[in-house]
């Protein structure tokens, strides 16, 4: 790649105000198609921040052995999940790809390799959000993958890296959950909110607490916090997708909490509004 053809997918973007950015407890892939508190204030952030011109995703179902980034023109609706209703699978989100945003985002994240692709789409991570906060599916998203064989702390280093989107008004997701342990769900509290086991409590409350504080580093380092988080977080696929909402706060922006319940006994649906 040119300096030319950098300059032009530059322009493509031009300086904007400074957008937010967000991490949603995305939960169930109902969420997609019932109406609850969590999905209005998935609608509710959207109304609060400026209309992007683009949308860049970092979801927890795609996970993947390097990093990739989609780069099609229009991305298929991935209905990446089983054993629900028909009126799930029926949903699409139509919304367009931008190869011009993929590559820019590649060029930022050098030196690490970044590959184009063609094949996967929007999964349920990232269109059983969006489709809430922007329903006409007229907004460009693309989805960069989350390595799995790097530590938390690349994660959060390379967030940094995409700071320079904001400027452009792009909009950057993670979308996963703090609190995520399907094998422990508490079947007869699933849709009750406020439900949580006594380790979960305890994950939401320390959580909360260093988020707020701006004490990232004991969020990076969970796997040293003790067993309420290594409860919390069995697997890091829908953890480290907040990694990449914290690696790109500036130290004079705030960090505000929203749709911060437990439900279910072992999941969290708290979201993260920064800036």
């Amino acid at each position: 790649m040119n300096l030319n053809d950098l300059q032009n997918i530059s322009d493509g973007f031009k300086r904007t105000q400074r957008m937010p950015v967000l991490f949603l407890g995305h939960g169930s892939p109902m969420n997609a198609i019932e109406e609850n508190q969590f999905v209005q204030g998935f609608r509710k952030a959207a109304l609060e921040i400026p209309k992007p011109n683009a949308i860049l995703c970092i979801s927890a179902h795609w996970y993947t052995d390097g990093t990739f980034v989609t780069a099609m023109d229009m991305p298929k609706t991935i209905h990446d999940f089983y054993g629900f209703p028909k009126a799930l699978f029926d949903v699409q989100y139509p919304a367009p790809g931008s190869p011009e945003l993929a590559k820019e985002t590649a060029e930022l994240l050098f030196p690490v390799d970044v590959e184009e692709d063609h094949s996967w789409g929007l999964d349920h991570g990232a269109w059983s959000v969006i489709k809430h906060m922007y329903p006409d599916a007229d907004i460009p998203v693309i989805q960069l993958s989350i390595d799995h064989t790097k530590p938390p702390q690349y994660h959060y280093d390379l967030a940094k890296r995409l700071n320079k989107l904001r400027e452009k008004g792009i909009l950057i997701i993670g979308s996963g959950n703090i609190v995520h342990n399907l094998r422990l769900i508490d079947w007869k509290n699933i849709n009750t909110v406020g439900a949580g086991w006594d380790w979960a409590v305890e994950a939401r409350e320390k959580t909360n607490n260093w988020l707020l504080d701006g004490n990232f580093q004991n969020i990076i380092d969970y796997q040293k916090q003790g067993t309420f988080l290594q409860y919390a977080v069995p697997t890091p696929d829908h953890y480290l997708p907040l990694l990449y909402t914290l690696g790109l706060k500036d130290q004079s922006e705030e960090l505000a909490l929203f749709n911060d319940e437990l439900i279910g006994g072992s999941l969290s649906m708290t979201s993260v509004r920064i800036g």
